[in-house]
């Protein structure tokens, strides 16, 4: 099960002081718009999105189909498939993706602990 890019939602009070802060990390904006209060950052591999006001708590995040330069892969796992997979082995999703359909769609889950994972494919 090819998951995609991986990276790190966090829901964020203030996204001009988060992008601050983590720009001082190194972190450079590749994607978004601050203005509609969320934000892409990148850090060589490592992407962390900034989203203020759209979600609870913090995410992991994976995207079927991306690469972590956010560039296409030829082959990747459709998030139908990872969905189908999942339940095949009992994971309870508390979003699913409409079998019946192709290119974009999501799912989401939790794990033990009850910290969201979003399975999200963008084509």
């Amino acid at each position: 099960m090819d998951l995609g890019a991986f990276s790190v939602s966090l829901s964020v009070k203030d996204i001009a002081a988060s992008r601050d802060f983590y720009e001082k990390l190194g972190f450079e904006p590749i994607g978004g718009n601050a203005d509609d209060n969320w934000l892409i950052l990148r850090n060589g591999n490592h992407v962390i999105g900034l989203f203020q006001g759209m979600f609870d708590k913090n995410m992991l995040t994976f995207n079927p189909g991306w690469n972590q330069q956010c560039k296409e892969t030829d082959a990747f796992t459709d998030v139908r498939e990872i969905q189908r997979m999942l339940k095949e082995q009992g994971v309870e999703l508390y979003s699913e993706a409409d079998e019946t359909s192709k290119g974009p769609a999501s799912i989401t889950l939790f794990d033990p602990d009850g910290n969201p994972i979003l399975i999200d494919q963008h084509r």
